[in-house]
């Protein structure tokens, strides 16, 4: 997970603090059931509960949005909120501000800046609260709100803050009490990080126009970088609205509290000895207006194009015509995958459409906003990656069954970093560099895309040459610094895995996560194969296949845990294995280890224990079967691992876990399992997330799950679970195919965490068209490609269905992946 030097706990907590209001699920659930005596085209965003994922360090964002909006408009809150927003009703409400990220797991939060609070100061301008401290407001309780493209909060004090959104744009709305006169504190330095390294405002009460631009601190990535951000508050509503006062404030926490009624401009740079300051606008309306309408417009180029971006993106348009526009763009994506409503549990309709709502949230569009090397790029470009590392296993994989075009061009974008910086970026965030967590990740993620739409590249911009020329490098050149991109290559390839304390003379990282990233650069070398076969290199096929046995290096068959032999581990640069008790850093080690990013993380790996790890070989899952002893022991050791507390959902090696009994020819297991793993750890509460989403990570990972199939990614392969629906259609409007999964004999009692005696659940055959389709896998190529009727046929007797009749998953020791399709 995206942690910066946190790890947290993968403990699944319901609160009894989680305040949005009950109307929230109220609705959802008429929704739900209204849907059976529908009509017409349902309305999937009132299926979409955006408060998932806001407790239980969920890190999710409830803001306005639109599908891969730049803009996301959300309170923020006192503590640990790195999304803005927390269900929390302990926390403060210190304003509301246009850009966020979701799911994000940065410690210190991302983005919140140009905060905007709307205050009550019945003795004047120079009485009222502009300082973060003095400004905090608790909210009413149980009057949040939010649906796709809408927010809205309720302050102790009766103002309502409600947000719309457009991609780089948005309308807010205030509501006073009445009889009250508005004011308003708009900051300029606050952010969620206090990384504000300087920057200017300035008042134009002629035009009713606040400009802002500033520098910032990346949320994950080196402290020394910084990014620009521009703002353009638009006061008057079309001229429906007059200012009363205006002027700038000053302020700190240690009796600091300035104001200049009619100064019109700040001028800050950095405070060198430390501290953040904090400024902005203040201002007042003209009369007692019980609603206040704001035009907000971001950019990461110039305050003139933030303006225009308003002006554009907004224009004349009310607050409802804006909300209307949202609501389209959300269906339009949120219908890609279309579920027998009436007859799916509500619960899983609920949790589905919430998982897909995210997994559109970002990464964030900032195409024609780009800085730094890539201003002026004529390439899309897509900022937020959070992380690479997070979103190859499940993210992408979804996006390439219904959505090629955002697809390709994420995929462009990952390209063009290669073009500009030389290597494809890991974990960009907030325009700048972030930090590498399993090597260069963007491998697996271009070579999906390259599996897959190999044949439509070229019409969907993409260049498979530039493409592979990108993962080459991310392979083969070691940058000068592998903390922020690519990989420690030189002495992969020397060693054949990453050694523990090995003198490296020409390059910088973090010499920790060496067992992980050697597991991990050998996925990736596999994705590389795929690209190298896609364009018929065979040379390279050949050596970056051999290179992605690579994991076998660090397999130390000598460990024994609780009784199962062989694990992962460390290794020094002579051959001699560093021993790491497999359960370290797992849910039940009790010691205080460090799991992260941390420079005394010794373990070996990275957010995960090697009880977990040793499971990572997505791509030859076979020769793991083997090493652990073939399939009983193998079926044996995950029974164990589950049981033992070993697993840890809120964690992304732990996705393959769940799956891995298909590879040892037990798919009904896998089905027990999957139910298991969605009902301990996912529901519709605020709290219904394992951890943080990590950038949809999660919200994908369910969503395979609920839809019955698990993708390996840079493959076409996709292994056949179970549906949690008894029906579902996914659309591929580029491709001009839609394929329908049906469930034969659904029950839906067995769609809960232990499947009930008798209950049909298991997969007994398969039929694509009519023809038979093994148990256990089927191809992209062969389903989802040319379209038609998938049907699962399920029974009760599990015994029976244990059993893939036929070719299990694929592996490369096997002669799996021969060739491209």
């Amino acid at each position: 997970m995206a942690h910066l030097l946190l790890l947290t706990t993968a403990g699944f907590l319901l609160s009894a603090n989680a305040q949005p209001a009950p109307s929230v699920q109220a609705g959802i659930s008429a929704a739900i059931k209204d849907a059976a005596k529908a009509t017409g085209p349902l309305d999937y965003t009132a299926f979409v509960n955006p408060f998932i994922g806001t407790d239980n360090f969920g890190d999710v964002c409830p803001g306005a949005s639109i599908p891969f909006g730049m803009a996301k408009f959300s309170t923020d809150l006192t503590g640990y909120a790195p999304a803005g927003y927390v269900t929390d009703p302990t926390q403060f409400i210190r304003g509301i501000s246009p850009m966020h990220d979701s799911g994000t797991g940065s410690s210190l939060g991302t983005y919140g800046n140009f905060e905007i609070m709307p205050l009550l100061c019945p003795d004047g301008f120079d009485t009222c609260t502009t300082s973060l401290a003095a400004r905090e407001r608790l909210r009413k309780l149980n009057t949040d709100l939010a649906s796709p493209g809408y927010f809205a909060q309720t302050l102790d004090n009766d103002i309502m803050i409600e947000a719309t959104a457009t991609r780089r744009a948005g309308l807010e709305r205030f509501t006073f009490p009445e009889g009250s006169k508005p004011y308003f504190v708009l900051d300029l330095a606050n952010d969620l990080p206090e990384s504000f390294a300087g920057g200017n405002m300035t008042i134009d009460p002629d035009l009713g126009r606040i400009t802002i631009g500033g520098f910032w601190g990346s949320s994950f990535g080196p402290g020394n970088f910084h990014y620009h951000a521009f703002a353009c508050y638009d006061l008057l509503d079309n001229g429906a609205q007059t200012l009363s006062e205006y002027g700038v404030w000053t302020a700190d926490a240690f009796g600091l509290d300035a104001k200049g009624l009619g100064d019109l401009s700040l001028n800050l740079s950095i405070n060198l000895i430390g501290g953040v300051y904090e400024s902005g606008a203040l201002f007042s309306y003209a009369g007692t207006p019980k609603q206040v309408n704001i035009r907000v417009g971001i950019s990461f180029v110039s305050e003139d194009q933030a303006c225009a971006n308003a002006e554009s993106e907004i224009g004349t348009s009310t607050f409802a015509e804006i909300e209307a526009q949202a609501k389209t763009l959300w269906n339009e994506k949120l219908s890609k995958v279309e579920i027998d409503v009436p007859n799916t549990p509500p619960n899983i309709t609920e949790m589905l459409y919430s998982s897909l709502y995210r997994a559109s949230l970002t990464p964030n569009n900032a195409t024609d906003e780009t800085q730094g090397p890539f201003a002026g790029t004529s390439s899309f470009y897509f900022d937020s990656l959070y992380c690479s590392w997070d979103t190859f296993r499940t993210f992408y994989p979804l996006m390439s069954l219904h959505s090629p075009v955002e697809f390709s061009q994420i995929v462009d974008s990952y390209i063009d970093g290669w073009r500009k910086l030389g290597w494809m970026p890991e974990c960009r965030a907030n325009n700048l560099p972030g930090w590498t967590q399993g090597g260069s990740s963007g491998d697996v993620i271009v070579g999906h895309f390259a599996t897959h739409y190999h044949n439509e590249a070229a019409a969907l911009g993409i260049d498979l040459q530039e493409l592979y020329s990108a993962a080459w490098t991310d392979g083969q050149v070691n940058p000068p610094e592998w903390n922020i991109e690519g990989r420690q290559s030189n002495v992969y390839d020397k060693f054949g895995y990453v050694p523990f304390a090995v003198l490296d003379v020409s390059s910088t990282g973090r010499q920790t996560r060496e067992g992980s990233r050697t597991l991990e650069y050998a996925f990736e070398d596999f994705a590389i194969r795929q690209i190298a076969q896609v364009i018929n290199n065979t040379a390279d096929e050949a050596l970056f296949a051999n290179r992605s046995l690579n994991y076998r290096n660090v397999w130390d068959p000598t460990v024994e845990s609780d009784g199962f032999k062989g694990f992962a581990q460390k290794r020094y640069s002579n051959g001699t294995f560093f021993f790491t008790n497999p359960t370290t850093c797992s849910p039940v080690d009790n010691v205080t280890t460090e799991c992260s990013l941390q420079d005394d993380n010794i373990s070996g790996f990275y957010e995960s224990s090697s009880w977990e790890y040793s499971f990572f070989a997505p791509h030859d899952m076979a020769h793991i079967v083997e090493l652990m002893g073939g399939n009983t022991t193998f079926i044996n050791r995950l029974n164990h691992y589950f049981s033992a507390g070993y697993y840890g959902a809120g964690n992304e090696p732990s996705f393959q876990a769940p799956i891995g009994y298909h590879y040892a020819n037990a798919p009904a297991q896998t089905v027990s399992r999957s139910r298991q793993i969605v009902f301990e750890n996912f529901d519709i509460t605020p709290a219904g997330l394992p951890g943080n989403d990590d950038q949809a990570a999660m919200a994908t990972f369910l969503s395979f799950h609920l839809l019955g199939l698990y993708p390996v990614a840079s493959t076409t392969q996709y292994l056949i679970l179970s549906p949690f629906t008894p029906k579902y259609t996914i659309h591929n409007s580029y491709l001009n195919v839609s394929t329908t999964v049906t469930t034969v004999n659904f029950d839906p009692k067995s769609v809960q965490q232990t499947i009930p005696k008798g209950a049909a659940a298991y997969v007994a055959n398969v039929t694509f068209n009519g023809e038979p389709v093994g148990r256990c896998h089927l191809d992209f190529y062969d389903v989802f490609r040319v379209g038609g009727n998938l049907t699962i046929t399920v029974t009760a007797d599990k015994t029976a269905a244990d059993d893939c009749l036929g070719d299990l998953p694929e592996s490369l020791s096997t002669g799996g992946f021969a060739t491209a399709r």
